[in-house]
């Protein structure tokens, strides 16, 4: 071993993973580093840079030490310090984020939107477009996603550092996310109304209640004549009887405001510790909608009618594959399921470890949430189906999706089997932890996305006001929603905010990182995350790599001209009401706001460079010097020193150093 001092003695080395912002660093003499961290480093997996001045730990010595100063060697190149704040919070645990995720996934729109779809498309015939859609559009963009937080290890506005000209994309889902979730705890709001009410016996919206007797004995035998079930909610629930439509919104309906108040209350406590607090509840929120959905599917197969329920489900209609609108529904259908573009799966993805495995949390997630609307069908049809032989009318005039679903049809359905009350409080006990998982997902989007630019806002207080302050204006803005009127107000936001705005965004999203980033690159990004994974990881991103180029933009622009097609062809209604010019103008402009974010963006990002008009496109697309180095999760590379023994003789104090060492 040669000792220090000596001539050709090799420099003393700092060592780090440069693509791992959490990398550690290891200062240490060459000839002293471990055997596993050398060979990565002969692999270009590591980087060595003179460290100054050297820094030794000697154990052993022969004797007294009186050294003589050393010259300075160059000092390390600098990264960009840190932003000030408390470090970035990770997930204790890799179920917490898979749960999470899933919870966030597995919304209402998987109970009932997809039913529905899946009857009214051909039935068990809609399943061909809607895998394919699935593994050309859902896979993909699902992957970006996550690739995207994970490794950059930050929010839906600052991981833009990798492409600042697509700094747009990120506030485009931040808004995507705010006007989802402004509308999105009022059906919250609803199921609160709802479990409370069905602790009543008879349940309220049942025919053996006593106000709806005269009712249900009119609506005998009848398809058009409203039932217990929906006079309930549109009476006593909505008070939308008393409104004439969008500018008549009417007062408030203070039941509902209690209920949107508790509502807001329960995720501003669950979200209070960050990822911290919000991963242990998904433990529950997570997994019970599994155990009542398989609940249900079992006793629904003891109710009679049931088999005629799951067979109109599932009938096979072949012609439906040539209609373009099936298409157009299977992506929709995959795109909203899945929670692509709104920045809550970036964000919660950034809070991962670096050497995550990426793509098989994507295959668990996205498959899991497909295979729970399918089977979510079962629990809906077959209960629908015994309704439909009860009423004597056909199946189909009883199925709907949304809301009317939710809130009408299936609690009318619960209402006519023995124990209805407990019946009715597990299935909206369902929906409240399918709808809450959703908001924390939203919420987290939201918080992440501020917080990492304002990194000061991390400190536990700030953050905790700041939630406060962003859950008390949501309520307000909501109250809106919940007066007689605002059902047609939540209708107008649930249409247009997840609207082609939101296809626009995750199109540039995918553009972006495919011919702005470059899509080797961000290959090449993955394979760093999932060295230590098996082989098959690695081999699927050829898969991904022609999907992202070529089929994924292709489907988003086909799903967008028929988005628009449908808006211009088709006019927005609820029930009779159709809506005013006004009233359609003014969704447009919450879709144009997302998108306008994408140019306002760029043309600061232009701004802020100098040169010609190409010298400043070609900066504006190149990744920021952060974008590689352990700022990005606020964490300071922790320095080791090595232990080793170095014997030093007399000579060594006597000889000036050579200028290599």
């Amino acid at each position: 071993m040669p000792h220090v001092g000596a001539p050709g003695a090799p420099a003393a080395c700092v060592l780090w993973d440069p693509r791992a912002p959490s990398g550690t660093r290891v200062r240490a003499w060459p000839w002293a580093l471990p055997r596993s961290l050398a060979g990565s480093a002969d692999h270009g997996q590591w980087s060595l840079t003179p460290c100054s001045p050297p820094q030794v730990n000697i154990f052993q010595a022969g004797g007294p030490i009186s050294g003589q100063p050393w010259p300075e060697s160059p000092a390390p190149p600098e990264s960009p310090a840190p932003a000030p704040g408390p470090p970035r919070e990770t997930w204790a645990g890799r179920y917490e984020f898979l749960l999470s995720c899933l919870g966030y996934c597995v919304g209402l729109g998987n109970v009932w939107r997809f039913p529905y779809l899946c009857y009214r498309n051909g039935g068990g015939v809609f399943l061909i477009p809607y895998f394919i859609m699935l593994f050309l559009t859902g896979l993909p963009l699902f992957l970006m996603e996550l690739s995207l937080g994970q490794y950059g290890a930050a929010g839906p506005i600052t991981v833009w550092k990798c492409c600042p000209i697509l700094r747009g994309v990120g506030v485009g889902m931040l808004i995507v996310s705010s006007l989802v979730s402004l509308y999105y705890n009022v059906i919250i709001a609803w199921t609160f109304y709802y479990l409370g009410s069905s602790f009543q016996s008879p349940l309220p919206w049942s025919c053996d209640a006593p106000r709806n007797a005269e009712l249900c004995r009119n609506a005998s035998g009848s398809t058009t004549h409203v039932s217990a079930s929906e006079a309930f909610w549109k009476e006593q629930v909505l008070g939308v009887t008393h409104s004439s439509g969008l500018g008549d919104p009417g007062p408030v309906q203070w039941p509902l405001a209690l209920c949107l108040l508790a509502a807001w209350i329960v995720v501003f406590l669950c979200m209070m510790k960050g990822i911290r607090s919000s991963g242990k509840v998904v433990y529950f929120t997570a997994t019970f909608p599994y155990l009542v959905i398989l609940i249900l599917i079992i006793r629904g197969a003891t109710l009679s009618g049931s088999l005629d329920g799951v067979r109109f489900y599932l009938s096979s209609d072949w012609s439906k594959l040539r209609s373009a609108q099936v298409w157009s529904d299977a992506a929709s259908q995959i795109f909203y399921s899945l929670g692509i573009g709104f920045g809550g799966l970036l964000s919660m993805a950034s809070y991962n470890k670096f050497d995550n495995n990426v793509i098989r949390d994507t295959l668990v997630i996205a498959l899991g949430n497909c295979c729970t609307s399918f089977f979510a069908g079962f629990a809906i049809f077959s209960v629908l189906g015994h309704m439909a032989l009860k009423k004597g009318v056909p199946v189909g005039s009883v199925a709907d999706s949304g809301p009317g679903l939710a809130f009408v049809a299936y609690p009318e359905a619960l209402s006519l089997l023995p124990g209805s009350p407990f019946w009715s409080i597990l299935f909206f006990l369902m929906l409240f932890t399918l709808g809450v998982d959703t908001m924390f997902g939203n919420i987290k989007g939201i918080t992440t996305a501020i917080l990492d630019e304002f990194p000061a806002l991390r400190v536990w207080r700030r953050k905790t006001l700041f939630l406060g302050v962003l859950c008390i204006s949501f309520y307000l803005l909501g109250l809106l929603l919940i007066t007689q009127g605002g059902i047609f107000w939540f209708t107008l936001i649930d249409t247009y905010s997840t609207g082609f705005g939101l296809v626009i965004i995750t199109l540039f999203m995918c553009l972006g990182i495919s011919f702005c980033y470059g899509i080797d690159q961000f290959c090449q990004d993955i394979r760093d995350m999932i060295c230590r994974c098996p082989p098959w990881c690695s081999h699927m991103l050829g898969y991904f790599k022609v999907c992202w180029v070529f089929f994924t933009p292709c489907l988003l622009l086909f799903t967008l001209i028929y988005t628009f097609l449908d808006m211009y062809g088709v006019p927005l209604r609820y029930g009779s009401y159709v809506y005013p010019a006004w009233g359609t103008s003014l969704g447009v402009c919450m879709g144009v706001l997302t998108c306008l974010q994408i140019p306002l963006w760029a043309t600061v990002a232009l701004c802020r460079e100098s040169g010609t008009l190409s010298d400043r496109i070609q900066k504006a697309t190149q990744p920021l010097n952060s974008w590689r180095t352990a700022s990005a999760r606020d964490v300071s590379a922790e320095v080791i020193n090595v232990p080793f023994t170095i014997t030093l003789t007399s000579s060594d104090f006597s000889a000036q150093p050579d200028s290599n060492t």
